[in-house]
């Protein structure tokens, strides 16, 4: 039989960063074999552009430039002596840095069905100097609140004390309703459909029902 040399890419070095194929990762070990230092780095420099060139759609990216830069040093394991535009030479342990945990709000479960706006509402009304003013917005935030809690609990009866005691704990005390306002939801403006779209639908399931059959 005769033997042609084939060499199998089992029997090759594993491609560290596969999306750029083996010959770039060649190209990367042979940058590392050359000594000199501006030779080496306009080579290198070279090979960043052709590395971007396999993905066009994001030339005018500097993120994408960096991502390039820092797979170059992957790919090198880290020992390649070339300075990326930057500045900054890429490590290791750059590599490994776990992003920052994510920050969630606090909201208090017990009050959650009113939601984040009354709560905001809340401290509006805390930092407002007129009293008048203040307790006027504040009969406004208690209407919400309580449709708010009929709609999310339609079978629970609720009455203007619980409110009332929801406002005071919810601002720790520095809110407070008197004792024989009346909380009414109609103080809350809800937009209406205007009169042509009422009477456009209405002519529309007009027409629908009163159509005849053929």
């Amino acid at each position: 039989m005769t033997n042609h040399n084939m060499e199998y890419n089992s029997q090759k070095d594993l491609l560290i960063i596969s999306e750029y194929g083996r010959n770039v990762q060649n190209l990367i070990y042979h940058a590392k074999s050359i000594e000199n230092q501006e030779e080496r780095q306009h080579f290198v420099e070279t090979l960043i552009d052709l590395m971007q060139q396999m993905n066009p759609s994001n030339k005018n990216s500097i993120e994408y430039r960096e991502k390039l830069w820092r797979h170059l040093f992957r790919i090198a394991d880290y020992e390649i002596n070339v300075i990326p535009p930057s500045g900054v030479v890429p490590t290791p342990e750059s590599s490994h840095v776990s992003p920052s945990n994510l920050v969630y709000p606090h909201v208090q479960r017990k009050f959650r069905h009113y939601g984040m706006n009354v709560k905001e509402m809340l401290k509006k009304a805390e930092s407002m100097e007129d009293q008048e003013m203040q307790q006027e917005f504040l009969m406004v935030i208690a209407s919400y609140m309580k449709l708010a809690y009929r709609t999310w609990n339609r079978e629970h009866f609720v009455s203007d004390d619980i409110i009332k005691a929801d406002i005071k704990t919810m601002s720790n005390g520095k809110l407070q309703l008197p004792d024989d306002a009346t909380i009414d939801i109609s103080d809350i403006p809800i937009k209406k459909r205007s009169r042509s779209h009422q009477n456009g639908y209405s002519r529309g399931k007009g027409r629908k029902g009163s159509r005849k059959r053929r």
